[in-house]
């Protein structure tokens, strides 16, 4: 096969593949690489015993990020200040087709932070079954393990994400509602509507990685979130812009001086408000949503 339609076959794969790896590292920039270090292997491997292109891709992209998730792990031990993983836009299709409420909960950055309860392979696991649907078998297959133990993992795995996954589970329209109400009254520097969004126990997580001034701790409960965004509100007087966008499946903010891309922010909402605020403002991490809005 020429160089030219070996590359035309893999672009076919390209976003199958960018989703599989950004789910199991939740890092968009290491999604990339990864999806670029299988092209490579693809493009040098023999054709003639690949017979399933697309399973051969996916358990080289898989195995490829369990090897990139062990050296995570340590980093990420490391990391100034709580870890967040890396917005993504998802209003074009980046992540792929989300139609469901299911869907766009399993790649929220809350579902994404879950995620990092398990291990490697339990990671894998969970991401093949919940979000590609593979079977066990074929889970096997992709991880070189017994069909046993794929169903022991995946029942671990399970288990681990639902203890928090009741935390963010509201209706779609309740969400874009707070999200909404909390926009307005961040634009209007207006406390009291704000506190009226936000759940007595809300948490204020911010991932600045070290490289920008950011809160090194959560802040937890609403009194003390309101006395930090009191603070930013002198900011956004001085010409931050926040803007709506799709970020993992849900409504989100982001935050602009001019042309530069200050702050994302993801939402876990419940019925009493929300209950969950997660600011990426570490640069290199706003630089996937930063290219992709051009």
């Amino acid at each position: 096969m020429t160089t030219t339609a070996t590359a035309d076959e893999f672009e076919t794969h390209r976003p199958r593949l960018f989703g599989l790896a950004y789910r199991m590292l939740g890092s968009a920039e290491e999604a990339e690489d990864t999806v670029q270090d299988a092209y490579l292997r693809f493009s040098g491997a023999d054709r003639a015993a690949i017979t399933y292109p697309a399973a051969w891709l996916a358990k080289t992209v898989t195995n490829l990020c369990l090897t990139r998730l062990t050296s995570a792990r340590a980093r990420r031990e490391s990391y100034a200040g709580p870890w967040l993983p890396e917005p993504v836009v998802t209003s074009d299709g980046t992540l792929g087709p989300l139609e469901s409420a299911e869907q766009r909960d399993a790649v929220s950055l809350a579902m994404l932070v879950l995620l990092e309860r398990l291990t490697p392979t339990e990671r894998a696991v969970y991401v093949l079954r919940e979000a590609f649907a593979y079977s066990h078998r074929e889970i096997s297959e992709a991880l070189d393990l017994s069909e046993a133990n794929c169903r022991q993992l995946y029942r671990r795995a399970e288990q681990r994400v639902a203890v928090g996954k009741g935390r963010f589970d509201v209706a779609p329209r309740r969400r874009e509602e707070l999200v909404a109400s909390f926009l307005s009254a961040a634009r209007d520097g207006d406390l009291a509507a704000l506190e009226r969004t936000l759940s007595a126990e809300v948490t204020w997580w911010s991932d600045g990685g070290g490289r920008v001034t950011a809160a090194r701790r959560p802040i937890e409960g609403r009194d003390k979130v309101l006395r930090f965004l009191a603070g930013a509100f002198k900011g956004f007087a001085a010409g931050v812009t926040l803007t709506v966008v799709e970020l993992n499946g849900a409504p989100g903010v982001l935050g602009w001086d001019g042309d530069t891309l200050l702050a994302a922010l993801a939402f876990d909402c419940g019925d009493d408000g929300i209950t969950d605020v997660r600011a990426v403002v570490n640069p290199e991490k706003l630089d996937f949503v930063r290219r992709q809005l051009g």
